[in-house]
């Protein structure tokens, strides 16, 4: 039987979480690309429980919209953001904050290292980047959940809670997310353990002009601590940087939005 895919280019997609921003939504898919490396991009909004107009919105300007009637937290939604994703058959997949924070126009500097073969699993780093404007309190919670993170993985991270991230088909396949609440470090720490190859690109952030992150550090703490250690548990501890990646792993940082890639094997 032929597959309708065979003479298709496959598209990139980018995964977009939404809940409740109708006032943004617009103007954060009129910046997307619509092609990246000659590569369509194709759009997936996750709409997760919204009681305004986000998911309408999204469809009016081309979208392709996924409704969640009851919303389970930001790691639930994107879990089955990605989920859905897989049947685009992507040649790579992205996603970000709805909210306006992330540049969606920065993309191919997200997708470069993953089309180019050089890594499985990006993560734009802000703090390599451009920061526009971040709470005091927020930027020292990143760095010390950061520096955490890196500790535990032992990977160069320089931004462990980034909300914007790209995944090669094999880590699509593959990925998990363990907890409904978030994903942030539950996700990296799921994709390294499994041996795929890490890579940050510096981007671009702007503090949200509408509404107000869900983000509060006392319940974060309480609903990702508990999960991480139950993840590492489950994990042998022979499996920690044991899968060679790309035939042998890398650590990837991109020089720019052009994703050049300067590596060196772990």
């Amino acid at each position: 039987m032929d597959s309708p895919f065979r003479d298709q280019i496959r598209p990139v997609v980018l995964v977009l979480p939404a809940r409740n921003e109708a006032a943004v939504i617009g103007s954060v898919l009129a910046r997307v690309p619509t092609v990246v490396e000659n590569h369509p991009v194709r759009v997936l909004v996750v709409d997760d429980g919204s009681t305004d107009a986000t998911g309408s919105i999204a469809e009016a300007v081309g979208a392709e919209v996924v409704r969640i009637e009851r919303s389970r937290g930001l790691g639930a939604a994107l879990r089955r953001g990605l989920t859905e994703a897989r049947s685009f058959r992507p040649a790579a997949v992205a996603f970000c904050d709805a909210d306006g924070e992330y540049a969606p126009e920065e993309l191919a500097a997200l997708v470069t290292p993953i089309l180019r073969g050089h890594a499985h699993y990006v993560v734009g780093s802000r703090f390599d980047g451009r920061i526009g404007r971040m709470l005091p309190h927020r930027r020292i919670g990143n760095r010390v959940l950061t520096a955490a993170l890196r500790r535990w993985i032992r990977e160069p991270v320089t931004d462990g809670q980034s909300g914007y991230r790209a995944l090669s088909p094999a880590a699509l396949g593959a990925f998990e997310i363990a907890h409904d609440y978030n994903y942030a470090q539950v996700l990296t720490c799921d994709l390294i353990a499994k041996g795929f190859g890490y890579a940050e690109v510096p981007i671009s952030y702007s503090f949200r002009s509408t509404g107000r992150s869900f983000v509060r550090l006392v319940p974060y703490l309480r609903h990702v601590v508990p999960t991480l250690l139950r993840q590492r548990a489950a994990q042998s501890s022979t499996t920690w940087r044991s899968k060679p990646t790309l035939a042998s792993r890398q650590r990837s940082r991109s020089n720019g939005p052009e994703g050049e890639i300067a590596s060196t094997a772990a």
